[in-house]
């Protein structure tokens, strides 16, 4: 082996290292929290259909200033249908959380999943957010409603949205039979849309 060849190997094996690291330490690292900047709503909406009629419909708005990646996510997955016919799989008096193709909270799309992008906005009811593991960076398609305000998720969570309308179908949702947090029966969303906001 050459001088030369011996410092290529030497410079590949330090720079594949220190990558290593920073993956590492970035992904154990606590994220930043945007602060002081009030949510402002898109232009656009998503709009939840429920299957059973008795759940009705739910307006969503979207909050691009204070979380861009997980609405563009939202909006991606949602024009490409991938939300129809999933089901509210987690239904408790804090939380309705859904949007998981395995139905059980362990499922999500194939796309990548996303950096954590946590503001100050806090989780009153009706505030959207990105579901999640315990990595801050692993928000991917799961979304939850809060059912009421609930300040440990606060600077903990990506808020993406809120419900304006249709919460009252929220409550509905809520109070079907359950296991625990798991409903007896499934609770479907028929299609989630992405429409202009009138």
């Amino acid at each position: 082996m050459t001088k030369l060849s011996i410092i290529l190997l030497t410079v590949a094996v330090v720079l594949s290292a220190s990558c290593g690291e920073t993956s590492n330490k970035s992904a154990n690292s606590k994220p930043e929290v945007k602060t002081g900047v009030a949510p402002v709503a898109d232009a656009e909406i998503a709009v939840i259909e429920m299957e059973n009629p008795v759940f009705g419909v739910m307006k969503m708005e979207l909050y691009s200033n204070i979380a861009p990646q997980m609405v563009s996510r939202f909006k991606d997955l949602a024009r490409e249908g991938f939300y129809n016919g999933t089901t509210f799989h987690r239904i408790s008096g804090i939380v309705l959380q859904g949007g998981d193709p395995a139905g059980n909270g362990t499922g999500s799309s194939s796309k990548p999943d996303l950096s954590a992008e946590f503001s100050d906005v806090p989780f009153d009811r009706g505030i959207v957010g990105a579901a999640r593991t315990s990595n801050p960076n692993s928000a991917n398609c799961q979304f939850y409603i809060t059912m009421r305000r609930y300040p440990s998720w606060d600077k903990n969570y990506t808020v993406f949205g809120k419900i304006f309308q249709g919460m009252n179908n929220a409550d509905v949702i809520a109070g079907v039979p359950k296991n625990g947090e798991s409903p007896l029966d499934p609770v479907k969303i028929k299609t989630i849309t992405i429409q202009s906001r009138q």
